[in-house]
């Protein structure tokens, strides 16, 4: 049917659900008369960015009031922004695995408390490169962990689960024949791996802790670009797992700074 999936049988027996972090909940808003027309999603890190690309949708969609300020829809809340530009909602997510998570929890029971059908789920954001020239964009076909398997891992009550981070590959086909109507704009496919951490976990140098050399960093990046990995990131494996097992169509394309 289109319909965004939730997978909680909890849900059904709740008298309300509130979405704590984005200031929404089924009782104080009609989420059906506010999302039920959207059929795109972006996501990213930083609220400024999501602002304005939320401006920039506004001005490429050809909305009234394109050259005013957005209103963030989350302002009750300090921990997320979100704003909406026509059938386009734009999502700040924060940094890391947690923080997504949270989010993306949130935002998939919007969509499906909104009856939304047919969603298309987009993150958007800056990575580093591997192997790749700088200023290139990478689509990921599948996000893989720090050992470069396609596998989500979270502990849940004390187990282990492992949830698969495969991503909708002909979005990506898509995806890259957009790119080629766009002169100097070079784009790929490829794995992004997905770190728990900024410093050690992506192999720098220059954090509080190292535990590693310089050779062995250089020697382990080598068999990640041999894995097929072109990028590393902190979110993608969340991503792609809730994604996925919610029936959303979703795809990671990210901007190597270097």
């Amino acid at each position: 049917s289109g319909l965004v999936l939730v997978k909680n049988p909890h849900l059904d027996l709740m008298e309300e659900d509130v979405l704590y972090h984005l200031d929404l909940g089924t009782k104080t808003h009609d989420l059906p008369a506010m999302f039920g027309d959207i059929k795109f999603v972006c996501v990213g890190g930083s609220p400024n960015r999501m602002r304005a690309f939320a401006q920039f949708m506004r001005r490429e969609l050809g909305l009234a009031g394109a050259g005013e300020d957005v209103a963030d829809i989350c302002a009750g809340s300090d921990r997320y922004a979100m704003y909406r530009a026509g059938p386009v909602l734009s999502i700040s997510h924060g940094m890391g695995i947690p923080s997504i998570s949270i989010m993306l929890h949130e935002l998939i029971k919007l969509l499906h408390h909104a009856k939304c059908r047919d969603v298309t789920i987009i993150r958007i954001g800056t990575s580093g490169g591997l192997g790749i020239e700088a200023g290139s964009v990478v689509i990921t076909d599948t996000a893989v962990d720090s050992s470069f398997q396609p596998r989500f891992e979270q502990v849940v009550l004390g187990d282990v689960v492992v949830r698969s981070t495969e991503l909708d590959k002909d979005l990506a086909e898509e995806l890259l024949a957009c790119s080629r109507d766009i002169p100097d704009f070079p784009t790929l496919i490829g794995h992004t791996m997905c770190t728990y951490d900024f410093y050690e976990g992506q192999g720098r140098l220059d954090g509080a802790l190292c535990s590693f050399s310089s050779e062995k960093k250089s020697e382990y990046l080598r068999r990640a670009y041999d894995a097929g990995v072109r990028n590393i990131e902190m979110e993608s494996t969340a991503f792609a797992a809730l994604c996925g097992l919610c029936g959303l169509k979703g795809k990671s394309c990210c901007f190597p700074l270097l």
